[in-house]
């Protein structure tokens, strides 16, 4: 019981990448979804924190927490989607949010976390991106 509390070897690695790759797709799906299903009204709201204007500001958040969470979700081009991500959370967290305390950017560092690591560890056996380079048996 010992050695296996404190082994450092995975129990299964490749389904922990499929939890949390699929857990942090789903949640911010669902944190997108209020912007995506109110895009009108956020848009008069919508924050502008690069200075290229608040509906293409809107836009890429979208483009990003919404269908590049999908493509996360399903391990589909998982780094490549991974990238615009990481980068809302980077906006997020240092730039739209610089000023607040750190409770309110602490989503955006934690799903930063999670898609750093994402990222290094590739999506895994169970994705998309896994069934299509596993090697073939003819």
């Amino acid at each position: 019981m010992k050695n296996w509390l404190f082994s450092t070897r995975p129990i299964s690695k490749d389904i922990g990448i499929f939890i949390l790759r699929v857990g942090a797709a789903l949640m911010m799906l669902t944190h997108d979804w209020d912007k995506l299903s109110n895009y009108s009204a956020k848009l008069m709201t919508f924050s502008d924190p690069l200075g290229i204007g608040s509906a293409l500001s809107l836009q890429l958040a979208i483009l990003a927490e919404f269908f590049c969470a999908i493509l996360l979700a399903l391990g589909l081009m998982t780094r490549l989607s991974l990238v615009p991500l990481m980068i809302t959370m980077l906006v997020a967290g240092f730039v739209a949010h610089a000023a607040d305390p750190f409770p309110a950017k602490e989503k955006a560092f934690l799903f930063l976390v999670i898609f750093i690591v994402l990222f290094l560890l590739g999506p895994g056996k169970y994705s998309v991106d896994g069934q299509l380079n596993r090697p073939r048996r003819y």
